[in-house]
Order: structure tokens, then C-alpha cells, then sequence
């Protein structure tokens, strides 16, 4: 992303990696890369920045005929009204939740409460979508308030509109899709991921994310279920947003305006909001088996306590061995605001300067001579270094043993000011991951606190 090139080298084993995410729609994957994700267990998600899931696939899991059928028939079985009427409420609370803790509208926070009883006695779908369509008129409108703001050197660059919130509709599409200003272009690509995730969660509880609810029949081809499975969680994301927009100003770096008006997210900002995905998978999916379970209750009402495996939670795994339901929260990450110190790009919130700067910085002349001084210096000690000016109890025994394990109290400033060595390597000598050069023995000794042996 951004000129940069990356690469990095996984072992067979415990290497962690449980999604691989794909922000753009050119470059190559290999069917021998698909087959290895497919043998980790991995997803393999491609997005691009205008909020779009462009493919998914993950594990295959086995399912079950009757729980699809069941979800088939779920429109005239009652499943249907049940499940909405479960997904809906829960949105319904965390948008007032949101609306009166976050954006300080207790009247909006009110109107969004008024409609959890039409909810929860709803007696059709379209009943249920008045309710929340309701409640969202009042939330967005809160929303309003919030203030949008740029860093002083971007106010020039910035368009006018990019600095309000004025609606969730796009006035380039008459609905969410296609944003004209930042706050809905980065709402729209965060709900992409959890689409993603969505997807993910209904095919290992071994349902069909295309078969929705209160999002079937669409005009639009897109997997309904998937969409439903958003609905709680999206009040989730727009806290997370939320608090990234109040803490501080934007960067205009991070955005760009096409020619017909749609805002787009630069590479930087899609690889920060898509580090979130963990946690969104979290989130969805004790509501992906609550479906699985619903459903499942209207397909074998002779049998309801057979209830289908719970994958993804491992819910009812734990309570067969007598646990009780552990509920785990998993953070989301924080959105950075972090610039490259030389350039001013945006660079990830652990970096200091981007790839480009620092390629520079080491072919520059001065990097160059400095490292050479280096060299120069480290070779004359190694040839001024005499073997019999080590102490005759400085065994290897003695320095795996005794000093290397105490040099962890030792700062790495330290170690490498006094030994006159890098960073780097300081941390692979006091790790143990690097043996020290005799010469250097007697400084660490001393360093460690080790004296004569004792």
C-alpha cells in the first residue's frame, strides 16, 4: 500500500493468522496460497475502499439440511419476526445508548426507546422495520452535532462539506452508498468489514448468508443474512468511529475526492480500520448462533433441547463440562493519528517514519559514512582485543548462566552505550538470542553485577 512492499515469512505452525485481507482489486493470489489458507483455517477477504466486500472465503463447515430448510421456510414459520425482533432491539438500545452517552441528545436517545416496545410486539416484519427505520431518523439527525474537524494546514485543502455531518444519505446515490464526505466514507467501509465478518459467522453455523430476513428481496444482489447479522453490531462501530472523530482532527491525507464527489479512504486509513476485524467477529458471533438456534427450534420442535454446536463461541463446549458461559470482550484498536516525522505521510500508529523515509535515510551519504565509521571502529577493537585479556573465571558457563539472565534489569540505552553497539543488537544479546563477542564479556559481567564469578 502506498508504494510500500511488504513481505513477511509465517511457520507451519502457531503462526496466528486468521484472516487475510486484501484492500484493492489488483495483484495475484495463487490457487497453492488459497489451499494453504483453506488448511490453516483462514479466510481469505477482499475489499475495496469504497466499502465494498468484494470476495469472501473461509473454512468449509458441514450443515444441516433441516436448519437450512428451516431458515428457507423462516418468513412463514414465525423464525423470521423473532429473529428481527431479537436483532433490531438490540440496535435499537445501543444506538440510544450512543445517542445520550456520546452525543449528549437525550431527546433523539428518547425517541430510539419509544420504539422498543413496537419491537417487541411487533406482529409483522414491516412492523419491526417502522420501528427502526424511527429510530435511525432520530439518531442520524444527532449526529449533526458532531464536530468535524481537519488540521490547520489541511483547512485550505479541505472542501466545505467534508467539515458537517449532514446525513447517512449520499446525495450521489440517494442512499448510504457512494459517500460525499469522510465520516460516511469511513462508516461505509468499517460496515463493509463487518459484512465480511458476517458472511464468515452464518457459513460456520452452517447457514446461508444470501436467505435474510428483513433484508431479503432486495433489488440490490448482496447476501441478506449477512446484512441482518450487521445490524446490532453497527452501533458498535459508530461508538468506535465516534470517539476516533471527537478525540482529534482528521488528516485530509487519509481521504480523496473523485471527480463526480465521492469520498474515498486512502490505503493507510483502510489497513488502520481493518485491524479492527477481530473484534467485529467477536462481536457477531454469539448473534450468527442465536439465529442458528432460532431456527433451529421452529425445524425440530420434537427435540428443541437438540440445539445445533456453537462453533464460534464454544458456548455449549463449556457448558457440557460444567463451565459457566464466559462472556469475552475483546478491544477494538485504537485509531491512530500518526504522521511520518520527515514527510508528514501517515504511517501506522507504531511507526515513526514510513517506508520511503526510512529507505532514504539509510542509502543517504551520511547514513552511509557513519556506518562505515562504524565498521571501521568495531574491526580495529577486534584486532586490539588480546584472548588473555578475558579473566580466566568469565567461562561461557559463567556468562549463560549468571549474567546474561540478570542483564534484563539492565536498560538496552545501557547496554548499548557501553558496549558502543545498536539498539538491535543490544536486544539480541540480552535476550540470549545472540552470543557477545569475548571482548565484550567483562562489560556485561559488570553491567549484570557479577564479580569474580559471584
Amino acid at each position: 500500500m502506498c508504494g510500500e512492499r511488504w513481505a513477511e515469512s509465517l511457520s507451519r505452525v502457531a503462526h496466528g493468522l486468521r484472516r487475510l485481507v486484501v484492500i484493492g482489486d489488483d495483484g495475484l493470489i495463487s490457487l497453492a496460497a488459497l489451499r494453504w489458507l483453506a488448511d490453516q483455517s483462514a479466510a481469505f477477504i477482499m475489499l475495496d475502499r469504497q466499502g465494498r466486500v468484494l470476495n469472501v472465503c473461509g473454512p468449509v463447515y458441514p450443515s444441516d439440511a433441516r436448519l437450512r430448510r428451516s431458515q428457507a421456510l423462516a418468513m412463514h414459520s414465525g423464525a423470521a419476526l423473532e429473529i428481527a425482533q431479537h436483532l433490531i432491539a438490540e440496535k435499537l438500545s445501543g444506538q440510544a445508548r450512543i445517542a445520550r452517552e456520546k452525543l449528549r441528545d437525550s431527546g433523539a436517545a428518547e425517541i430510539i426507546e419509544s420504539q422498543l416496545p413496537g419491537v417487541a410486539d411487533a406482529r409483522s416484519m414491516d412492523d419491526v422495520l417502522l420501528c427502526e427505520m424511527l429510530g435511525a431518523k432520530a439518531y442520524w439527525s444527532a449526529w449533526r452535532s458532531v464536530p468535524i474537524g481537519f488540521a490547520k494546514r489541511d483547512a485550505d485543502r479541505v472542501p466545505h462539506h467534508w467539515l458537517t455531518f449532514s446525513a447517512r444519505r449520499s446525495p450521489l446515490s440517494v442512499s448510504p452508498r457512494l459517500a460525499a464526505d469522510p465520516v460516511n466514507a469511513m462508516l461505509n467501509f468499517s460496515y463493509a468489514l463487518l459484512e465480511a465478518e458476517a458472511r464468515l459467522a452464518a457459513n460456520a453455523c452452517g447457514l446461508d448468508p444470501g436467505l435474510g430476513f428483513f433484508h431479503a428481496d432486495s433489488t440490490r444482489p448482496r447476501d441478506s443474512l449477512a446484512c441482518d447479522l450487521q445490524e446490532p453490531i453497527r452501533p458498535m462501530i459508530d461508538e468506535w468511529l465516534l470517539d476516533r472523530i471527537m478525540a482529534g482532527p482528521l488528516r485530509r491525507s487519509d481521504f480523496f475526492e473523485e471527480r463526480n464527489g465521492n469520498c474515498r479512504l486512502m490505503s493507510g486509513l483502510c489497513a488502520e480500520l481493518a485491524r479492527s476485524m477481530p473484534v467485529w467477529a467477536k462481536r457477531v458471533a454469539p448473534f450468527a448462533e442465536h439465529v442458528a438456534h432460532t431456527l433451529w427450534k421452529f425445524a425440530n420442535r420434537t427435540n428443541p433441547a437438540n440445539v445445533p454446536a456453537t462453533p464460534l463461541t464454544q458456548t455449549r463446549r463449556r457448558m457440557a463440562k460444567g463451565h459457566p458461559r464466559i462472556v469475552r470482550t475483546m478491544p477494538v484498536p485504537a485509531l491512530g493519528n500518526s504522521v511520518c516525522r520527515k514527510c508528514g505521510r501517515p504511517v501506522g500508529s507504531a511507526q515513526s517514519y514510513c517506508f520511503e523515509c526510512i529507505s532514504a535515510t539509510r542509502e543517504s551519504d551520511e547514513t552511509k559514512a557513519q556506518r562505515s565509521a562504524s565498521i571501521k571502529r568495531h574491526r580495529a577493537a577486534l584486532r586490539g582485543w588480546d584472548q588473555t585479556q578475558k579473566p580466566a573465571w568469565l567461562t561461557e558457563e559463567v556468562l549463560r548462566t549468571q549474567v546474561i539472565p540478570k542483564l534484563g534489569a539492565v536498560s538496552l540505552a545501557k547496554i548499548a552505550g557501553t558496549l558502543g553497539i545498536s539498539n538491535g543488537y543490544a536486544v539480541e544479546i540480552r535476550s540470549g538470542a545472540r552470543w557477545p563477542h569475548p571482548r565484550h564479556w567483562e562489560v556485561l559481567a559488570g553491567l549484570a553485577g557479577v564479580i569474580g564469578g559471584v
